[in-house]
């Protein structure tokens, strides 16, 4: 099976399986996306399906500097201009629904108030992009977290749903709800950053509760055929270890969340980001308990691609770094033309340079 295939599945009608992963690119200190975003993201749509960088849903949800987010006007109309843009050129586009939980840092946080999480666990060793003692920017320690009440769990989650419904009115064909990466949703899932006692915490069912509200809500709003997820399912990104009920809690989420009918479940295998991977025999045993979509990111190129696709095991596979310095990477993937570097000196924060200037192949 080629990855250069049309897809059409759930709704979603693609011109191939190729998918450009979200990636942090910090372009927007405003946190409204502009018409140089609209132009990066335009460049790039030789992929069937775009999924944005990480989008803020909250003013509270961020632990890097100069995201773009999804809760004011100003935000949705910025956004107008890059689904217009993608939309123009016969791709579609998700954004990525993002809340870090307690990967921040008090300079990220409104007031310098304290990042909020399941528990008030601190990621000691995790950094976020902030401001340090000096006032310059700067990878900051995360700093200690407080822990969210009951209430304040359901705040999020309508701040979810909100940000999904905004998502719409700018023109997204869905969100994906970033449940991955040792951020908040992955806080709760995990044993050993979640310590609570209500009904968040203790059994897998009740650590899964907030992801699964959070899908239910942003349904509510915008329809199940519009809603995603990722996951990362044996990752240990930002202090995550694994715990004993890890089959367990994915075999539940597949289960639940194809019950609910969402368009998508995208995997990554953290295996490329220098953390563990995805063990042989799991995609199997997702795929058993999840008829939908899946997405495959994490180390993926046309020859892994066309293995899973092959195989049934996923149905389109996602690629991230390479898209940054090869905007037209579907033709060369391809063709099997040469891939350019990126320099990522240049990946976070900044203009043009390193953004929307690296050429398509002269081929």
């Amino acid at each position: 099976m080629s990855l250069f295939e049309s897809y059409s599945g759930k709704g979603l009608e693609l011109k191939n399986r190729v998918v450009m992963a979200p990636m942090t690119r910090a372009r927007n200190p405003d946190g409204i996306p502009n018409a140089l975003n609209a132009l990066y993201y335009e460049q790039r749509t030789g992929a069937g399906l775009i999924i944005t960088e990480g989008t803020a849903i909250s003013p509270t949800s961020m632990g890097v500097l100069h995201v773009p987010g999804l809760f004011t006007k100003e935000q949705v109309n910025g956004w107008k201009l890059v689904t217009d843009a993608v939309h123009e050129q016969g791709s579609k586009i998700f954004t990525q629904l993002w809340h870090v939980g307690r990967v921040s840092h008090i300079s990220n946080q409104p007031d310098r108030q304290a990042p909020v999480g399941a528990s008030t666990i601190q990621a000691a060793e995790s950094n976020a992009w902030g401001y340090d003692e000096n006032g310059k920017e700067s990878f900051v320690i995360a700093s200690k977290p407080k822990a969210l009440t009951t209430a304040e769990v359901k705040q999020v989650v309508n701040d979810f749903a909100n940000a999904s419904a905004n998502a719409i009115e700018a023109g997204f064909d869905g969100v994906e709800l970033h449940g991955a990466n040792g951020y908040l949703m992955e806080q709760f899932l995990n044993p050993y950053t979640n310590d609570r006692t209500d009904q968040y915490g203790g059994s897998v069912e009740n650590r899964s509760r907030f992801l699964l509200e959070a899908i239910d809500a942003s349904i509510a709003k915008i329809g199940a055929e519009k809603v995603a997820i990722r996951l990362t399912p044996y990752g240990g990104l930002h202090e995550l270890p694994h715990y004993q009920e890890i089959e367990q809690t994915y075999a539940y989420l597949a289960s639940e969340l194809g019950k609910r009918g969402i368009v998508y479940i995208h995997l990554m295998d953290q295996k490329s980001r220098g953390s563990f991977a995805i063990p042989d025999g799991f995609l199997e045993r997702f795929r058993a308990n999840f008829e939908g979509i899946i997405i495959l990111a994490g180390g993926m190129n046309k020859e892994i691609s066309e293995k899973y696709l092959e195989k049934g095991l996923i149905d389109l596979a996602a690629i991230g770094e390479a898209f940054i310095a090869n905007p037209d990477l579907a033709d060369r993937l391809k063709y099997d033309y040469e891939l350019a570097l990126p320099n990522r000196d240049l990946h976070y924060g900044g203009g043009a340079l390193g953004y929307t200037d690296y050429p398509v192949c002269e081929a």
